[in-house]
């Protein structure tokens, strides 16, 4: 800690896990500077800090603290959640326990796998995080269980099956407590699966609900399916949901149907593509939108739903934000679910805009003749305009901060084929995408009412990371070339940057310790990206998984 800058007086020690992480500590996550003990820093995943002892002065004075070795090649997309000075991430295979000051290892506990379990994970082998609670922490596996340990000690206290791994199930997601139950989604689209979102008791890991993303026939939805194409109809649900305590409703996106050929399963296909709204204690499904029906490229809707106040024509208004894969960015009433904006915030052919009294996209051609089998170029890619890499929400600038793509894809069906296990995608994968010229992505300030971009910084290839906005004025990003950032939020301008030694896709966090604000991010290069864009620049990144803990040198 030499160099750092420290508090006057003496820091309190509370050892490890000592106290529980109670509800209301929880609640009051997005304002908690002194740990992160929510999956985007808050109920409300906007992953913004109020903090601001790093601030757009300073930031050119951020040096390493420590660096932990995760001893793992895969990529690193995990959230670190931080309580009472220790850290905790979750690799695919292993949770850690690390000592915030020291950098030193408190506990690692390994996960052990069936030696069939690789070759069913769709995107990459990884896991996005765990959840904290009364003393455990809930983390799921690539096996599709879910456990809790014992967060002072790294012990399973429990552990429950959710799928069986042979269909081509898997869990990546990091859970969410919410209302005093643990929520987990599911992956597995890809592979003719059907999604769920799980309820579990924390204490005894008892499964108290499931809530399918495609409903049966006899079900509100099931009559957007024809016959039995529900059964395989895809709906995962692999990134974490936001929760609003005061209206007591999870907010949950879903993936995209099954097969990709959309010409197998007439209908807008329900509840895929879309975001529900749901009661914790139950499961049960409030309200719902859908923001592509009936889609064929790949346009999941898993990715983050922000919650936020706006003032929207004049009136302070609850909203849900989503930068959407299919390229727009909507804003929608979180009471009711209501459509308040949809803008493009990114290059779009597939659809001429949103119609706002139904909802729906006004599509074009291109998907007329994607859903006739021809061949069709098509803006976003099937990695859409944002991937899975979660936005930043500052509600001081107003602005959302995301990595967005700049590149098209070429789409053309072929024949689906249900194998259990095997991929059930019916499309051409032999020629996927329309680099264009120029740079890949973006890292864009948006404007969430209009979809308009005050600022852009590009990158030659693109950002798969997540994003940090605080109130000091800094944006925090990461390059799939190892580069970890900081940007002023008013402008772009880059003010620091550090090279991390791998590929950065992880989710940087930040919390105050002792007087010292610290920024965390883990490292570890291999996500969707590196597995399908035979991007050749990458070819000298290194993998190898670390944990870096960084703040300001003082003189």
């Amino acid at each position: 800690m030499k160099g750092i800058a420290l508090a006057a007086g003496l820091a309190i020690l509370v050892p490890y896990g000592a106290c529980a992480q109670t509800t209301d500590q929880l609640v009051k996550g997005a304002t908690d500077t002194s740990n992160v003990l929510n999956y985007g820093m808050g109920y409300n995943l906007q992953r913004f800090s109020p903090l601001t002892q790093i601030n757009k002065d300073n930031a050119k004075n951020l040096v390493p603290v420590w660096n932990y070795s995760l001893a793992d090649d895969r990529s690193e997309e995990s959230q670190p959640i931080v309580y009472q000075g220790v850290i905790y991430i979750t690799t695919n295979n292993a949770t850690i326990a690390v000592d915030v000051k020291t950098g030193k290892q408190v506990w690692k506990t390994k996960v052990e796998y069936p030696a069939e379990t690789p070759r069913i994970v769709c995107c990459g082998i990884i896991n996005r995080g765990a959840a904290i609670y009364e003393g455990k922490l809930f983390r799921t596996t690539l096996d599709a269980n879910v456990i809790a340990l014992d967060a002072k000690s790294g012990k399973e206290l429990w552990r429950q099956k959710a799928a069986d791994i042979k269909e081509g199930y898997s869990m990546t997601v990091a859970p969410l407590v919410a209302d005093g139950v643990v929520l987990t989604g599911i992956s597995g689209a890809e592979f003719g699966t059907r999604g769920f979102i799980d309820g579990w008791e924390p204490e005894t890991g008892k499964h108290l609900w499931r809530t399918y993303s495609i409903p049966t026939p006899d079900e509100p939805g099931g009559d957007t399916w024809k016959g039995d194409t529900w059964k395989l109809g895809g709906g995962s649900t692999w990134i974490t949901g936001s929760y609003d305590p005061d209206l007591n409703t999870v907010y949950w996106g879903i993936g995209n149907p099954g097969p990709f050929n959309a010409a197998v399963r007439p209908g807008d296909n329900l509840y895929t593509c879309s975001v529900l709204a749901l009661e914790p204690k139950t499961g049960k499904i409030k309200w719902h939108y859908q923001f592509s029906p009936n889609n064929p490229f790949d346009y999941d809707s898993v990715a983050e739903m922000v919650l936020a106040d706006l003032n929207v024509e004049g009136k302070p208004t609850k909203v849900l934000m989503d930068a959407n894969r299919n390229g727009f960015f909507y804003v929608l009433d979180r009471t009711n679910g209501k459509l308040l904006a949809a803008n493009p915030y990114v290059k779009v052919n597939w659809a001429t805009g949103i119609d706002m009294k139904t909802g729906r996209p006004i599509e074009t051609d291109v998907t007329k003749d994607a859903r006739e089998g021809k061949k069709v170029t098509v803006f976003p890619s099937i990695l859409g305009g944002k991937n899975w890499e979660p936005m930043s929400f500052n509600p001081q600038t107003g602005l959302a901060y995301a990595n967005t793509l700049a590149f098209g894809g070429h789409y053309k069906t072929e024949p689906a084929t249900y194998k259990a296990g095997e991929w059930y995608l019916g499309m051409d994968l032999t020629d996927l995408w329309e680099w264009g010229d120029g740079p890949r992505g973006h890292l864009t300030a948006i404007d969430p009412l209009t979809g308009k971009a005050k600022w852009e910084v590009p990158s030659d290839i693109p950002r798969f990371s997540g994003v940090l906005s605080t109130a000091g004025g800094v944006v925090f990003s990461g390059q799939l070339t190892g580069e970890f950032e900081a940007f002023d939020a008013n402008d772009g301008k880059k003010l620091w940057q550090f090279q991390t030694g791998s590929g950065i896709e992880g989710q940087p966090v930040t919390w105050q310790q002792d007087g010292v604000q610290y920024v965390a991010v883990a490292s570890g290069y291999g996500g969707v990206y590196s597995l399908f864009s035979g991007d050749e620049r990458l070819a000298k990144v290194p993998t190898g998984g670390s944990l870096w803990v960084f703040a300001v040198k003082t003189q």
